[in-house]
């Protein structure tokens, strides 16, 4: 892996020692949201995951991101489909519904977290599985960005990373709570109808690139949100 740009000055080959220093938020409360496509802007490889999409390098990233958080922030469908179990770190589930995968459902208390609104159907169930510390209600009838970033910095995570799906970081982008965009773009083509990285409401965010790696035609990019 070698650096091709960065606003540090920094230049050469990088070793995965390397990359804590080359990722390190330069503020707290920081959220990064990490996100893999191919070179065709498919978010998914060809059995519908983004777990397919993934290689070394990425894999590398990815790593480092999660040992350097202090909790990860992802949609309750993702975790589904991409089969999440324990990561070491808490795992903070967003979900209008409630609902809990199944692999998440029996994890000790404080690993597991649940974001939702007050209207959602599962919120009984969902305290009788975490607690009433491990259910956060951040809005009415949806999940508001604001209120989940700051409900999250208050219970002490300064360093929040999500990992998508696309629905989450597109409404985490229209509230304005994304501070960067960690990108990897792997050197395939998928072809087919999967989505983009983020949808939803329209966005209109400038990006300012603050490093960009490469490793045999994989792209590694930290972006900035201003």
């Amino acid at each position: 892996m070698r650096i091709l740009i960065d606003t540090g000055g920094r230049t050469g080959e990088v070793a995965q020692a390397d990359l804590v220093a080359l990722y390190e938020p330069p503020a707290r409360p920081w959220l990064r949201a990490n996100m893999v496509a191919s070179v065709d802007g498919s978010v998914t490889g060809g059995d519908g995951r983004s777990g397919s999409l993934n290689n070394e390098a990425d894999h590398a990233v990815f790593g480092t991101l999660r040992a350097t958080c202090d909790a990860i922030l992802v949609g309750a469908g993702t975790a589904r489909a991409e089969g999440y179990g324990p990561a070491g770190k808490p795992i903070v589930l967003v979900s209008r519904r409630g609902e809990i995968p199944e692999r998440l459902r029996e994890e000790p208390p404080g690993s597991v977290l649940l974001a939702t609104a007050a209207s959602s159907p599962g919120i009984s169930e969902a305290v009788d599985l975490l607690g009433d510390e491990g259910v956060l209600v951040v809005g009415g009838d949806q999940v508001d960005p604001v209120r989940l970033r700051d409900t999250l910095v208050e219970r002490g995570f300064g360093s929040i990373l999500c990992e998508g799906g696309p629905s989450l970081l597109g409404e985490l982008l229209a509230g304005g709570v994304v501070d960067e965009l960690c990108h990897t773009v792997v050197p395939i083509l998928v072809g087919g109808d999967a989505g983009r990285i983020a949808h939803g409401p329209a966005i209109g965010s400038d990006l300012e690139l603050a490093l960009l790696l490469e490793s045999e035609g994989t792209l590694l990019g930290r972006w900035l949100v201003r």
